[in-house]
């Protein structure tokens, strides 16, 4: 899989990406976002978004035509080598969290956030059973 971080002329074609496969993830210009392309193809994607001094690691995405070779362990470690920090967080799907932690984000509580990201995290795990997640590096 080839990665690169996404051309801000390109933004469209990831919205539609979500748009059919992940409707709640919204890409802004504003985000880091990475994708990976397969066969000539956007296969997955991942976004940072800032907020004050820190990043949620957010939208993660595999296409679904692509799921089960990898990818996402992929781009995670890619995401490994190149982005991820002391700082970021992840607000994990529960049935992802092994996935998660398998690429340095630990299990926290949500008394544990930083205080922008409480409300955020309340308010997404309202309707989604969510695991707050740190990225630490040792």
């Amino acid at each position: 899989m080839q990665i690169e971080q996404l051309d801000p002329m390109k933004l469209p074609l990831v919205a539609r990406l979500y748009k059919s496969f992940y409707p709640s993830g919204k890409a802004k210009k504003d985000e880091l976002t990475l994708v990976g392309y397969t066969e000539n193809q956007m296969a997955a994607v991942v976004r940072f978004r800032t907020i004050e001094q820190y990043r949620l690691l957010t939208g993660m995405l595999v296409v679904p035509d692509f799921r089960g070779q990898g990818l996402g362990h992929e781009l995670m470690c890619y995401c490994l080598q190149y982005v991820l920090a002391e700082g970021d967080y992840c607000f994990a799907y529960q049935h992802l969290e092994g996935f998660y932690a398998q690429h340095g984000f630990k299990t926290i509580s949500k008394d544990e956030l930083p205080n922008s990201f409480k409300v955020l995290f309340e308010r997404y795990s309202k309707t989604k059973a969510l695991t707050p997640m740190k990225f630490m590096t040792s």
